[in-house]
């Protein structure tokens, strides 16, 4: 009797593992928001469809900060930037009395969260250039396997989206190539990338530095210059897809203001187009937060989006967990 109970709890399981592996999208609740996803895919890629469209014009973009991973209390990058400019602080002691390098090593929360954008490109510039693009990517690569969420005591790898992965994951089953577009430096997104979402370098499209060929210790190397070449965020965003791509996305995806100038791209083309917000409001499990947020600021794209219908995820009632380690539990 042992036997037959302990064989039938383990066919129990295996067939909820196979169900739920076979279900489009498990971890989001069957509302409207995922048979709209589903229902644009099934257009876009069923031959004999009036919207059917060839893979190779099946683009989605994803902006990554409060879209793809947690952006809240701090955007991840700005955590590595102040690591790196107390790293480097030994080696500038003129820093201790000069802001905005004071407000960092001081930790001075008030003072940080009034950092104006060129104080902030600032730190940047100091903390991430004259590396060589192999030195700074082993920097990168180092910090994210050990810097843990304030919050959460989770890696920040860690803290990534679980239906988001999910989603991506369904859009490239069905013939679609995916890009993350994003205004953090691509320099510091793609050395994680790949092994996080599933993007190759490649499919990395995010603000960036000014590189230099040049010979060290006789060996060629590219160096990483404290000057950017480009900032890929608002308007930024569309003219680095054109840029990179060469091709109108069908499909994007953000979460605030710094993404509505891709979405507004994407359904201005012809056919069937998608646009998706991800709407924080989840202050249980998550944070809520919207029109007046310090990062993810969603107001103007949050208009946009019932001006033009297009899909907002509601994550308390759209998503039925939201880290791939509560789906572990």
């Amino acid at each position: 009797m042992k036997n037959i109970v302990l064989k039938s709890l383990l066919f129990l399981v295996l067939f909820v593992n196979t169900a739920y592996a076979a279900t489009p999208l498990p971890s989001w609740n069957d509302t409207v928001t995922k048979q709209a996803i589903i229902s644009f895919v099934d257009k876009v890629t069923t031959i004999g469809s009036p919207h059917y469209l060839p893979p190779a014009d099946r683009i989605a973009t994803f902006d990554n900060d409060g879209t793809l991973w947690a952006e809240k209390p701090t955007y991840v990058q700005d955590v590595f930037t102040y690591d790196r400019i107390r790293a480097l602080a030994p080696q500038h002691p003129e820093w201790k009395a000069k802001m905005p390098y004071k407000a960092v090593l001081e930790n001075d929360k008030a003072a940080l969260d009034a950092l104006s954008f060129d104080a902030w490109i600032e730190l940047v510039l100091a903390s991430h250039g004259n590396y060589t693009t192999e030195e700074f990517s082993q920097i990168v690569k180092t910090w994210l396997a050990q810097a843990r969420h304030p919050q959460t005591g989770r890696l920040y790898t860690e803290m990534v989206y679980q239906p988001m992965l999910e989603l991506l994951a369904y859009l490239r089953e069905h013939g679609f190539k995916t890009y993350m577009v994003t205004g953090s430096n691509q320099e510091f997104v793609r050395p994680w990338a790949e092994k996080t979402y599933g993007f190759a370098p490649e499919q990395v499209i995010g603000s960036s530095f000014k590189k230099k060929f040049t010979l060290k210790d006789g060996a060629p190397v590219i160096m990483q210059l404290p000057e950017f070449s480009s900032v890929t965020d608002g308007d930024g965003k569309p003219i680095s897809i054109e840029q990179v791509i060469g091709r109108r996305p069908i499909a994007s995806f953000g979460n605030s203001d710094g993404d509505l100038p891709m979405l507004q791209w994407t359904t201005a083309g012809n056919g069937l187009r998608f646009a998706l917000l991800v709407h924080h409001t989840d202050a249980v499990r998550e944070w809520a937060y919207d029109r007046k947020s310090s990062e993810g600021k969603l107001d103007k794209a949050l208009d946009a989006a019932k001006a033009h219908g297009w899909t907002v995820v509601d994550m308390k009632n759209d998503w039925k967990v939201i880290h791939p380690f509560e789906k572990k539990h």
